[in-house]
């Protein structure tokens, strides 16, 4: 398994762990791809998962530019915009960005989740 695939797979377990309900993983359209798409209570989380082995470039959120920003706020309005039927979106339903760095040392698996991390 390749090092974002692990760390997409740790991202949504950390997450349902926490109560977080998976909507989707890896949504794509023409406009770009979101990693993981999750609800909890009346917020649905757009999050942004980046894996590193080891900090030698950076920590994996510096990966997050302002292009990919760009990108995964638009995927989110095409997300809401084709699906806000099945969603059941309410006035009190809120949206957020958050990034998850995964960063593997020595074997194991640090995960940081970065709530609201950008609008």
């Amino acid at each position: 398994m390749r090092v974002w695939q692990e760390g997409e797979s740790a991202a949504a377990s950390y997450l349902e762990q926490r109560g977080y309900r998976i909507l989707s993983k890896n949504f794509s359209c023409r406009l770009g791809e979101i990693d993981i798409i999750a609800c909890l209570d009346d917020t649905i989380c757009f999050v942004e998962v980046k894996s590193r082995r080891g900090a030698r470039y950076g920590s994996p959120a510096e990966a997050v530019t302002a292009n990919k920003r760009r990108h995964i706020r638009q995927t989110a309005s095409y997300y809401l915009f084709s699906r806000w039927r099945d969603l059941s979106i309410r006035d009190e339903t809120c949206f957020r960005f958050d990034v998850m760095e995964i960063l593997y040392t020595d074997g194991d698996a640090r995960v940081v989740h970065i709530e609201d991390a950008f609008c």
